[in-house]
Parts: C-alpha cells; structure tokens; sequence
C-alpha cells in the first residue's frame, strides 16, 4: 500500500477527488494519492462561486510543474465558497490535501449521486491497482 492518506470520512473519484458531505454541503479537493502524482502545483484556476456543478463535469484545472490536470465534479450542485487562498499558495493541495487545500464547497443538489463513489478503502485499492 502506498504512502499516501485515504480519511475513512470521504467519498472518494476514479479520477482522484474526494468529497465530503457535511449536511447539504459538499466540499471537493484533490485526493492526497493525486497531489503526490502531480508533484508541486504551481496554480490552480478556480470557479466562480455560484457556478452549477454538474456530476462528472470538469470544474477546474490544477497546473503543476510536471502536467496540468482537471477536477471534476463527483456530484451535482452549486458552489457556495471558493477557497480563494489557493489563488496565491497552490501548494497547499500538496501540504494539506484534505484540510487548508480544498477547492471548493457547495450546495448538494441530490446527495443519492454520491452513492456510487468509492469509500476509502476502495480508492486505497484503486490506487495500489495503479502503482
């Protein structure tokens, strides 16, 4: 198994976001597995709050010095907050993945579409499948 964190609390993407569901809010970020395959980021396009998500959509981009990657929605709704702090320190998705580098928050539009994500021991699986 790899180095990387998988919080039990999280749903989890086949392309390596993670969700968490707090009531009717979702917040999304990149999972840790993902920062570590990126490297050091280097800037991070954010949406606009307000903006519709609709599951399976790409929502931003994430630039790092080895490639460029998009995060996409794990489920529908509209953003709420934007963690605006990524704008002038990116790294934070690599030194807190889970915690202070978060991408978004929202308002879930139908919390049944998480249904089909991964818990974490499944994505720890996908990611093992990986290496």
């Amino acid at each position: 198994m790899g180095s990387w964190k998988t919080p039990e609390d999280l749903k989890y993407t086949r392309n390596d976001e993670w969700l968490r569901i707090e009531g009717s809010i979702g917040t999304i970020g990149l999972t840790d597995y993902a920062q570590n395959q990126l490297n050091d980021l280097v800037y991070v396009d954010l949406p606009d709050k307000g903006d519709t998500l609709k599951k399976g959509t790409a929502i931003c981009a994430v630039e790092s010095v080895k490639a460029a990657s998009d995060i996409y929605a794990p489920i529908s709704g509209k953003i709420t907050e934007v963690n605006q702090a990524l704008e002038d320190e990116p790294e934070l998705i690599n030194s807190d993945p889970y915690g202070k580098g978060w991408v978004i928050k929202f308002e879930i539009a139908d919390p049944d579409e998480a249904a089909d994500l991964m818990d974490a021991a499944a994505y720890a699986a996908y990611c093992d499948s990986r290496e």
